[in-house]
Protein backbone atom coordinates (compact mmCIF):
# COMPACT_ATOMS: atom_id res chain seq x y z
CA UNK A 1 0.00 0.00 0.00
CA UNK A 2 2.97 2.65 0.94
CA UNK A 3 4.48 1.57 -2.64
CA UNK A 4 3.98 5.37 -5.04
CA UNK A 5 2.26 2.56 -7.96
CA UNK A 6 -0.20 1.53 -5.26
CA UNK A 7 -0.85 4.72 -3.16
CA UNK A 8 -0.65 7.53 -5.50
CA UNK A 9 -3.81 6.07 -7.67
CA UNK A 10 -5.54 5.10 -4.53
CA UNK A 11 -5.14 8.54 -3.11
CA UNK A 12 -6.11 10.45 -5.91
CA UNK A 13 -9.21 7.57 -7.27
CA UNK A 14 -10.18 8.29 -3.36
CA UNK A 15 -10.16 12.43 -3.37
CA UNK A 16 -11.80 12.62 -7.02
CA UNK A 17 -15.05 9.81 -6.22
CA UNK A 18 -15.14 11.88 -3.12
CA UNK A 19 -15.75 14.95 -4.69
CA UNK A 20 -18.07 13.45 -7.31
CA UNK A 21 -20.75 12.14 -4.60
CA UNK A 22 -21.64 16.14 -4.27
CA UNK A 23 -21.47 17.11 -8.07
CA UNK A 24 -23.96 14.46 -8.62
CA UNK A 25 -26.33 16.66 -6.64
CA UNK A 26 -26.44 19.08 -9.22
CA UNK A 27 -27.10 16.81 -12.38
CA UNK A 28 -30.39 15.46 -11.07
CA UNK A 29 -33.87 17.33 -10.67
CA UNK A 30 -34.55 19.14 -13.76
CA UNK A 31 -33.18 16.47 -15.71
CA UNK A 32 -34.28 13.02 -15.12
CA UNK A 33 -31.70 10.93 -13.94
CA UNK A 34 -31.31 8.18 -16.68
CA UNK A 35 -30.44 11.13 -19.03
CA UNK A 36 -27.58 12.59 -16.64
CA UNK A 37 -25.83 9.66 -16.78
CA UNK A 38 -26.33 9.50 -20.49
CA UNK A 39 -25.08 12.84 -20.98
CA UNK A 40 -21.79 12.09 -18.78
CA UNK A 41 -21.10 8.49 -20.70
CA UNK A 42 -21.40 10.20 -23.88
CA UNK A 43 -18.69 12.59 -22.89
CA UNK A 44 -16.35 10.28 -21.15
CA UNK A 45 -16.68 7.41 -24.20
CA UNK A 46 -15.49 9.23 -27.08
CA UNK A 47 -12.37 10.37 -24.44
CA UNK A 48 -11.77 7.17 -23.35
CA UNK A 49 -11.25 5.78 -26.95
CA UNK A 50 -8.94 8.70 -27.74
CA UNK A 51 -6.81 7.94 -24.31
CA UNK A 52 -6.54 4.37 -25.66
CA UNK A 53 -5.83 5.76 -29.43
CA UNK A 54 -3.33 8.33 -27.98
CA UNK A 55 -1.60 5.47 -25.82
CA UNK A 56 -1.02 3.30 -28.83
CA UNK A 57 -3.16 0.63 -27.03
CA UNK A 58 -5.05 -1.97 -29.88
CA UNK A 59 -8.98 -1.81 -29.81
CA UNK A 60 -9.20 -5.51 -30.79
CA UNK A 61 -10.73 -7.44 -28.24
CA UNK A 62 -12.17 -10.74 -29.57
CA UNK A 63 -14.81 -11.88 -29.35
CA UNK A 64 -14.45 -12.99 -25.58
CA UNK A 65 -12.82 -9.39 -24.56
CA UNK A 66 -16.20 -7.87 -26.60
CA UNK A 67 -18.09 -10.23 -24.08
CA UNK A 68 -16.62 -8.84 -21.01
CA UNK A 69 -16.74 -5.47 -22.09
CA UNK A 70 -20.45 -5.65 -22.94
CA UNK A 71 -20.60 -7.49 -19.23
CA UNK A 72 -18.90 -4.35 -17.37
CA UNK A 73 -20.41 -1.94 -19.61
CA UNK A 74 -24.21 -2.94 -18.54
CA UNK A 75 -23.20 -3.40 -14.71
CA UNK A 76 -20.87 -0.53 -14.29
CA UNK A 77 -21.64 1.90 -16.54
CA UNK A 78 -25.93 1.14 -16.84
CA UNK A 79 -26.94 0.04 -13.56
CA UNK A 80 -24.45 1.01 -10.91
CA UNK A 81 -24.90 4.62 -12.28
CA UNK A 82 -28.61 4.64 -13.09
CA UNK A 83 -29.47 3.28 -9.65
CA UNK A 84 -26.65 6.04 -8.12
CA UNK A 85 -28.10 8.72 -9.67
CA UNK A 86 -31.39 7.55 -8.45
CA UNK A 87 -30.66 7.01 -5.12
CA UNK A 88 -29.51 10.37 -4.30
CA UNK A 89 -33.20 11.90 -5.08
CA UNK A 90 -34.05 10.29 -1.48
CA UNK A 91 -30.79 10.37 0.14
CA UNK A 92 -27.70 12.88 0.46
CA UNK A 93 -24.94 12.35 -1.12
CA UNK A 94 -22.27 11.18 1.95
CA UNK A 95 -24.83 8.67 3.23
CA UNK A 96 -25.10 7.24 -0.91
CA UNK A 97 -21.40 7.06 -0.35
CA UNK A 98 -21.56 5.32 3.01
CA UNK A 99 -24.07 2.54 1.38
CA UNK A 100 -21.59 2.49 -1.50
CA UNK A 101 -18.86 1.34 0.81
CA UNK A 102 -20.05 -1.75 1.67
CA UNK A 103 -18.66 -2.97 -1.83
CA UNK A 104 -16.07 -4.44 0.10
CA UNK A 105 -18.65 -7.23 0.89
CA UNK A 106 -19.72 -8.25 -2.13
CA UNK A 107 -16.46 -7.72 -3.73
CA UNK A 108 -14.64 -10.22 -1.44
CA UNK A 109 -17.40 -12.84 -2.01
CA UNK A 110 -16.92 -12.85 -5.44
CA UNK A 111 -12.88 -12.67 -5.69
CA UNK A 112 -13.38 -15.88 -3.32
CA UNK A 113 -16.22 -17.43 -5.74
CA UNK A 114 -14.65 -16.37 -9.35
CA UNK A 115 -11.43 -15.56 -9.24
CA UNK A 116 -10.66 -18.18 -6.31
CA UNK A 117 -9.02 -15.63 -4.09
CA UNK A 118 -8.81 -16.73 0.20
CA UNK A 119 -10.46 -14.24 2.33
CA UNK A 120 -7.50 -13.76 4.98
CA UNK A 121 -7.72 -13.40 8.66
CA UNK A 122 -7.07 -10.35 8.96
CA UNK A 123 -8.88 -8.82 5.92
CA UNK A 124 -11.92 -10.43 7.48
CA UNK A 125 -11.52 -8.83 10.82
CA UNK A 126 -10.64 -5.25 9.46
CA UNK A 127 -13.94 -5.39 7.19
CA UNK A 128 -16.12 -6.69 10.32
CA UNK A 129 -14.98 -3.65 12.27
CA UNK A 130 -15.03 -1.42 9.10
CA UNK A 131 -19.07 -2.93 8.32
CA UNK A 132 -19.37 -2.03 12.38
CA UNK A 133 -18.60 1.55 11.90
CA UNK A 134 -20.42 2.07 8.62
CA UNK A 135 -23.84 0.63 10.09
CA UNK A 136 -23.59 2.75 12.64
CA UNK A 137 -23.40 5.62 10.37
CA UNK A 138 -26.07 4.76 8.72
CA UNK A 139 -28.13 4.07 12.06
CA UNK A 140 -27.71 7.67 12.24
CA UNK A 141 -29.75 8.29 9.57
CA UNK A 142 -32.45 6.28 9.76
CA UNK A 143 -33.07 7.93 13.27
CA UNK A 144 -32.54 11.51 11.51
CA UNK A 145 -34.04 10.82 7.87
CA UNK A 146 -38.25 10.94 7.80
CA UNK A 147 -39.52 7.23 8.01
CA UNK A 148 -40.99 7.45 4.55
CA UNK A 149 -40.87 5.38 1.03
CA UNK A 150 -38.56 7.64 -0.35
CA UNK A 151 -35.54 7.12 2.16
CA UNK A 152 -36.17 3.11 1.90
CA UNK A 153 -36.78 3.15 -1.90
CA UNK A 154 -33.26 5.08 -1.78
CA UNK A 155 -31.67 2.40 0.14
CA UNK A 156 -32.62 -0.31 -2.25
CA UNK A 157 -31.50 2.11 -5.06
CA UNK A 158 -28.27 2.16 -3.08
CA UNK A 159 -27.59 -1.17 -2.64
CA UNK A 160 -28.60 -2.37 -6.49
CA UNK A 161 -26.38 0.50 -7.52
CA UNK A 162 -23.32 -1.12 -5.38
CA UNK A 163 -23.95 -4.63 -5.86
CA UNK A 164 -23.40 -3.82 -10.00
CA UNK A 165 -20.41 -2.21 -9.61
CA UNK A 166 -19.42 -5.33 -7.73
CA UNK A 167 -19.78 -7.73 -10.44
CA UNK A 168 -18.20 -5.50 -12.96
CA UNK A 169 -15.06 -4.86 -10.55
CA UNK A 170 -14.72 -8.82 -10.50
CA UNK A 171 -15.24 -9.52 -13.58
CA UNK A 172 -12.86 -7.82 -15.09
CA UNK A 173 -10.28 -8.85 -13.55
CA UNK A 174 -10.94 -12.45 -14.70
CA UNK A 175 -8.23 -14.21 -17.18
CA UNK A 176 -9.74 -12.22 -19.98
CA UNK A 177 -9.60 -8.97 -18.63
CA UNK A 178 -5.95 -9.51 -17.58
CA UNK A 179 -4.56 -9.79 -21.64
CA UNK A 180 -6.97 -6.89 -22.43
CA UNK A 181 -5.44 -3.03 -22.40
CA UNK A 182 -7.39 -1.41 -19.70
CA UNK A 183 -8.25 1.07 -21.98
CA UNK A 184 -8.82 -0.23 -24.29
CA UNK A 185 -11.57 -2.49 -22.38
CA UNK A 186 -12.73 0.23 -20.87
CA UNK A 187 -13.44 2.34 -23.65
CA UNK A 188 -15.80 -0.77 -25.40
CA UNK A 189 -17.20 -1.08 -21.62
CA UNK A 190 -18.51 2.61 -21.55
CA UNK A 191 -19.67 2.67 -25.16
CA UNK A 192 -21.87 -0.61 -24.70
CA UNK A 193 -23.03 1.03 -21.27
CA UNK A 194 -24.10 4.76 -23.07
CA UNK A 195 -25.81 2.40 -25.65
CA UNK A 196 -27.52 0.70 -22.39
CA UNK A 197 -28.01 4.07 -20.71
CA UNK A 198 -29.96 6.02 -24.00
CA UNK A 199 -32.20 2.93 -24.28
CA UNK A 200 -33.10 3.23 -20.19
CA UNK A 201 -33.38 6.63 -20.87
CA UNK A 202 -35.63 7.15 -23.63
CA UNK A 203 -38.14 4.35 -21.92
CA UNK A 204 -38.57 5.71 -18.70
CA UNK A 205 -38.26 9.81 -19.30
CA UNK A 206 -38.88 10.11 -23.00
CA UNK A 207 -37.35 12.11 -25.58
CA UNK A 208 -33.73 13.29 -24.91
CA UNK A 209 -34.02 16.62 -21.98
CA UNK A 210 -31.15 18.95 -22.70
CA UNK A 211 -30.44 21.57 -20.14
CA UNK A 212 -29.35 24.99 -20.84
CA UNK A 213 -27.40 25.50 -17.27
CA UNK A 214 -23.27 26.02 -17.60
CA UNK A 215 -23.31 24.77 -14.55
CA UNK A 216 -24.91 21.77 -15.41
CA UNK A 217 -22.56 20.77 -18.24
CA UNK A 218 -19.25 22.11 -15.88
CA UNK A 219 -20.09 19.42 -13.52
CA UNK A 220 -21.34 16.73 -16.51
CA UNK A 221 -17.73 17.30 -17.70
CA UNK A 222 -16.13 17.05 -14.76
CA UNK A 223 -17.49 13.53 -13.46
CA UNK A 224 -17.14 12.77 -17.26
CA UNK A 225 -13.22 13.31 -17.66
CA UNK A 226 -12.41 12.74 -13.78
CA UNK A 227 -14.76 11.04 -12.61
CA UNK A 228 -14.52 8.62 -15.57
CA UNK A 229 -11.65 8.47 -17.75
CA UNK A 230 -9.43 9.45 -15.07
CA UNK A 231 -10.15 7.29 -12.28
CA UNK A 232 -11.84 3.70 -14.12
CA UNK A 233 -7.98 3.25 -15.61
CA UNK A 234 -6.45 3.64 -11.97
CA UNK A 235 -9.21 2.03 -9.65
CA UNK A 236 -9.62 -1.29 -11.84
CA UNK A 237 -5.55 -1.46 -11.70
CA UNK A 238 -5.53 -1.12 -8.19
CA UNK A 239 -8.32 -3.94 -8.28
CA UNK A 240 -5.84 -6.09 -10.59
CA UNK A 241 -2.90 -5.16 -7.77
CA UNK A 242 -4.63 -5.48 -4.77
CA UNK A 243 -7.42 -8.09 -5.33
CA UNK A 244 -10.98 -6.40 -5.35
CA UNK A 245 -11.81 -6.87 -1.95
CA UNK A 246 -8.96 -4.56 -0.68
CA UNK A 247 -9.23 -1.92 -3.79
CA UNK A 248 -12.68 -1.44 -2.69
CA UNK A 249 -11.49 -0.05 0.65
CA UNK A 250 -11.36 2.59 -1.49
CA UNK A 251 -14.88 3.30 -1.25
CA UNK A 252 -14.09 3.76 2.76
CA UNK A 253 -11.80 6.56 2.04
CA UNK A 254 -14.46 8.34 -0.52
CA UNK A 255 -17.25 7.94 2.62
CA UNK A 256 -14.58 9.66 5.03
CA UNK A 257 -13.70 12.98 1.88
CA UNK A 258 -18.04 12.53 0.81
CA UNK A 259 -19.43 13.24 4.42
CA UNK A 260 -16.51 16.21 4.70
CA UNK A 261 -18.04 17.56 1.54
CA UNK A 262 -22.02 16.73 2.74
CA UNK A 263 -21.04 18.58 6.09
CA UNK A 264 -19.95 21.89 4.01
CA UNK A 265 -22.55 21.96 0.99
CA UNK A 266 -25.43 19.82 2.20
CA UNK A 267 -25.28 20.54 6.12
CA UNK A 268 -25.11 17.07 7.60
CA UNK A 269 -24.45 17.16 11.17
CA UNK A 270 -22.51 15.01 12.80
CA UNK A 271 -23.01 13.22 16.04
CA UNK A 272 -21.37 11.58 18.85
CA UNK A 273 -22.52 8.21 16.58
CA UNK A 274 -21.43 9.43 13.28
CA UNK A 275 -18.35 10.04 14.95
CA UNK A 276 -17.81 6.83 15.98
CA UNK A 277 -18.98 4.97 13.14
CA UNK A 278 -16.25 6.78 11.03
CA UNK A 279 -13.23 6.21 13.65
CA UNK A 280 -14.16 2.20 13.07
CA UNK A 281 -14.42 2.74 9.57
CA UNK A 282 -11.04 4.17 9.43
CA UNK A 283 -9.78 1.72 11.95
CA UNK A 284 -11.38 -1.40 9.92
CA UNK A 285 -9.95 0.08 6.56
CA UNK A 286 -6.43 -0.17 8.38
CA UNK A 287 -6.28 -3.40 9.53
CA UNK A 288 -8.04 -4.33 6.15
CA UNK A 289 -5.13 -3.05 4.15
CA UNK A 290 -2.46 -4.39 6.23
CA UNK A 291 -3.44 -7.71 4.83
CA UNK A 292 -1.04 -9.23 2.38
CA UNK A 293 -2.33 -9.38 -0.79
CA UNK A 294 -4.13 -12.93 -1.21
CA UNK A 295 -2.55 -15.18 -4.12
CA UNK A 296 -4.94 -15.68 -7.26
Amino acid sequence: MLHPAVLLPFLLVSLIWGSTWWVITGQIGEVPASWSVSWRFLLATPTMFAVALATGRSLKLGRAGHRLAFLVGITQFCGNYNFVYRAELHLTSGIVAVMLALLLVPNAILARLLLKQPITARFALGSLVAIGGIALLLLHEARAAPVQGKVFLGVAFALIAMLSASISNVIQADRTGQRLPMVSLLAWAMLYGTICDLAVAWTTAGPPIIPTRPAYWLGTGYLAIFGSVITFPLYYGLIRQLGPGKAAYNGVAVVVIAMLISTALEGYRWTPLTVAGAVLATIGLIVALSARRPAT
